[in-house]
């Protein structure tokens, strides 16, 4: 018997549609979302669009201001630095646990998405490379077993995405290459159960996101 999965909320479906327009630079940092122009372009009341905004300031992309309204949260230096050395720290934690207890059906998984995810670099598919980026490194917090952590996570994922879209609209394929051989290294070490391989491939390339990221908000 299937497990019941019950369907998105209208609140979270706005706020799904908002993060992605955000996400992928159709509105952008430290800009005004109008509430009203918003419920009139879904369709949906203003109370919705207004729940899904709370939820996203809670996912870190929006800012809701008193009597000011709701703005796009800035995508600056101190963002991003904060961003990466937050996902660095979480997940050097969680992945020290999966070189411990992995078992063959998580690296059959890792494995399976790492091949998914090369295809859609030889597509040029970016949207659909990014979605798996973040489901890969959902899959490798199977031993995470803290509510605290993952639920951090959860609520980073929007800005990664984010900032990720940054990173690959100004550097182009060669960031994807870079993304692909940090997967194949991450990979081989977790395999060789070297946590502190791990720990170096993790810092390395939150270093080298995180200064894509900043590169490309110069230009």
């Amino acid at each position: 018997m299937n497990a019941f999965k019950p369907k998105e909320t209208l609140t979270e479906q706005v706020a799904r549609h908002v993060e992605n327009l955000i996400a992928f630079g159709q509105l952008r940092s430290g800009e005004r979302i109008y509430e009203s122009a918003m419920a009139k372009e879904l369709n949906v009341s203003l109370g919705s669009v207004r729940e899904g905004l709370l939820l996203l300031e809670k996912r870190h992309l929006v800012k809701n201001v008193p009597r000011k309204g709701a703005f796009v949260t800035t995508l600056d230096e101190h963002f991003v630095h904060s961003l990466y050395e937050t996902l660095e720290l979480y997940l050097t934690h969680t992945g020290r646990k999966l070189v411990r207890q992995w078992q063959p059906e998580d690296m059959e998984r890792l494995e399976s998405l790492r091949e998914k995810m090369q295809r859609c670099y030889e597509q040029n598919d970016l949207l659909a490379f990014l979605e798996l980026g973040i489901e890969y490194t959902q899959a490798s917090l199977v031993y995470a077993d803290n509510y605290f952590i993952v639920s951090a996570i959860d609520d980073l994922w929007p800005s990664a995405k984010r900032c990720a879209f940054v990173a690959f609209r100004h550097g182009g394929r060669q960031v994807i290459e870079d993304n692909l051989a940090h997967m194949d290294q991450s990979i081989q070490a977790i395999k060789a159960r070297d946590e502190e391989a791990l720990v170096e491939i993790l810092h390395r390339y939150a270093l080298q996101q995180c200064q894509q990221v900043l590169t490309a908000l110069t230009q």
